[in-house]
């Protein structure tokens, strides 16, 4: 069950996530929650922009915290251009069933100029477990 999108725009690049609980991978007697999100990053600019690197704060139900940061995403630094979009999915394990997750993209302009790109906070829940 996807959960309804969120989205922000900064830099003239929107940033859209849907996020979805994967119970067949999930086991929940050993506090293992996977979710999966997709992002779709819209390029709303005039000139083509390349995700060099993101940064991740993941949050659970308990407090915990992890950050998460590296090169590109999903194995891929894409270009895109005016006008089109990139999307991807990937995934992360919480120790509950609920938690969030906010972070921002690095990216890159033409001109070499670098930009920060902010990803909306978006929630991780298992079904049902919020009325």
């Amino acid at each position: 069950m996807m959960t309804k999108s969120n989205y922000l725009v900064s830099h003239a690049v929107r940033v859209e996530v849907q996020s979805n609980y994967i119970a067949q991978q999930s086991i929940e007697a050993e506090q293992q929650f996977v979710f999966s999100y997709t992002i779709t990053i819209s390029n709303q600019s005039n000139e083509t922009v390349q995700l060099i690197d993101r940064y991740w704060l993941i949050t659970d139900a308990n407090g915990e915290s992890n950050t998460v940061s590296g090169e590109g995403v999903i194995g891929q630094q894409p270009h895109i251009k005016p006008n089109e979009s990139f999307t991807y999915t990937s995934g992360c394990v919480l120790k509950s069933p609920l938690g969030n997750m906010q972070g921002h993209y690095q990216m890159q302009q033409r001109d070499g100029e670098l930009i920060q790109v902010d990803i909306p906070l978006f929630r991780l829940a298992k079904p049902n477990i919020l009325n």
